[in-house]
């Protein structure tokens, strides 16, 4: 076996353990509702929602440290942090436990995740990197399709071997990373990563998704829900002055101000408050509604996903063929058919072949139309100076939405008692979903993707170089992962869009 081949495998356990990490928990979110007795689904949905929005708001400062500290430093930091979260995940005697233990694993995952990219990189000459990001990303791809079934199988021997399992994992890439990787910094660090910023933005979504969360219980005029608002709108408004005044933001304001990116992005955040509603609906349906075992439900639930991974894999030849912007709307339409489909055909009693898979196989159809498409659209008319910024803000909005689309869910599902109430809840949740989808689209029709800047208009200085048409095939081969992540400022010495972004 080469020497690249075992740092592919190597940092691809890494990058598939955390992935699989965003789509596994929801399979057990059943199980742990069972064993923490008294236990609510709003206070439960911090375990999904928490490692989000902290996974989203480490990305970018801790890809931006680790270049100038070192990426091997980074990686083994990040997976050792990950495997302690997983431990405490495991061992955890309440739900607040849980919950803390799953930010740590965000804060470890949100460090290994840009710099493994960084550490592939320089093991491929040139002309093999676009290969080499494309295997890196399809790791989140499958992560995502194997997530229920293999959540499933881990929940029959217990909830907390979900989490157990990723320990032995973590310890065995620390083992063989010290000394297989080689320590690369950044020969020419930009400024420092705004950390204050990252937290100011995990408090203005945890805000919001609190005062979400306790609407059910408190009313949408109680003091809780509107203080968790107002709170989330007086933070975010200093995030963003802290954003508009720091030299290294975590969302720069010049890439907000790009039209076709901002269109594309917003489009990216509203489908995913669907998207990430969408497991956990489903799962809830399966196990509370219909009552089946953990496993027999990751079974069903992985249909659409492996539709949704099989379907992605065309993106980049259907967007040539009809355009971004159609793929988007033609995602988000596909999405929410199936949605409404599940809205009306999904009873109380068991349909699964003739109402729910109907809808989880349109409904995955939609999901691998919609990501790669949005992705293009939101990077086709950047400049290589902003390919790699653009792709760390893209990846904050699909997380912040995630977060946001759990926390709507748990709201819509309130507190349901008995199968004709929980029924009820399952088809407001489908109907949140195609909503969702809906306004996707609508804010696709806004997307106007034209060619990439000309040299010299808006910061680009020369025409497109070989290692910077190399470097844009890398980063849009990356964004069709369901996990896209910040690009190394350097490799072997070349400045890469985010150094040159960020310098």
């Amino acid at each position: 076996m080469t020497r690249r081949t075992k740092v592919a495998l190597l940092v691809s356990t890494g990058v598939f353990m955390a992935s699989l990490d965003l789509f596994i928990v929801n399979i057990a979110f059943t199980d742990i509702q069972r064993n923490f007795k008294g236990s609510s689904l709003g206070g439960l949905s911090w375990v999904l929602s928490g490692y989000a929005i902290v996974f989203a708001a480490t990305l970018v400062p801790a890809g931006r440290w680790f270049d100038r500290v070192g990426r091997k430093q980074g990686f083994l930091v990040g997976v050792t942090i990950f495997g302690i979260g997983s431990a405490i995940c495991a061992a955890a005697s309440s739900v607040e436990v849980l919950v803390a233990a799953r930010i740590v694993q965000a804060l470890g995952a949100g460090m290994l995740m840009p710099t493994s990219l960084g550490l592939l990189l320089p093991e491929f000459p040139p002309e093999e990197r676009a290969g080499a990001v494309a295997l890196w990303a399809a790791v989140g791809g499958v992560a995502a399709a194997a997530g229920p079934p293999l959540g499933g199988l881990l929940v029959e021997v217990s909830w907390r071997a979900v989490f157990l399992v990723n320990v032995p994992i973590a310890l065995a890439a620390v083992v063989f990373g010290r000394t297989l990787l080689n320590e690369i910094k950044d020969p020419e660090p930009g400024p420092r990563p705004d950390l204050l910023g990252a937290v100011l933005l995990v408090v203005a979504i945890a805000l919001l998704t609190w005062g979400v969360v306790e609407a059910p219980d408190h009313g949408w005029g109680g003091a809780r829900t509107v203080g968790g608002i107002l709170g989330s709108i007086v933070a975010l408004g200093l995030f963003t002055a802290r954003s508009r005044a720091h030299a290294a933001p975590v969302v720069p304001p010049a890439i907000v101000a790009r039209s076709a990116f901002a269109w594309a992005t917003t489009a990216s955040l509203l489908f995913y408050l669907a998207f990430g509603a969408m497991l956990l609906n489903g799962v809830l349906l399966l196990t509370q509604l219909w009552g089946y075992s953990t496993l027999t439900a990751g079974l069903m639930l992985a249909p659409g996903p492996a539709v949704a991974a099989a379907t992605a894999s065309r993106g980049g030849g259907l967007v040539a063929r009809f355009g971004a912007r159609t793929m988007i709307v033609a995602g988000a339409l596909a999405f929410a058919i199936g949605n409404t489909y599940g809205h009306f055909a999904v009873h109380m009693e068991h349909n699964y072949v003739t109402g729910f898979l109907p809808a989880n196989l349109i409904g995955g159809f939609g999901v691998g139309l919609i990501l790669p498409s949005t992705a293009n659209a939101a990077f086709g008319s950047l400049p290589p100076t902003l390919l790699s910024t653009g792709i760390a803000v893209f990846t904050v909005a699909r997380q912040v939405g995630s977060a946001l689309g759990v926390a709507i869910l748990v709201a819509v599902y309130a507190t349901p008692s008995g199968p004709a109430a929980l029924t009820t809840a399952v088809h407001h949740g489908y109907s949140m979903m195609a909503i969702c989808a809906v306004l996707a689209g609508l804010a696709a029709t806004q997307v106007r993707v034209g060619r990439a800047p000309a040299a010299g208009a808006r910061g680009d200085s020369a025409p497109l170089s070989d290692e910077l048409r190399e470097e844009r095939a890398e980063a849009l081969a990356e964004v069709d992962s369901p996990v896209p992540v910040p690009l190394p400022h350097h490799v072997n010495g070349v400045a890469t869009a985010a150094g040159r972004a960020a310098s």
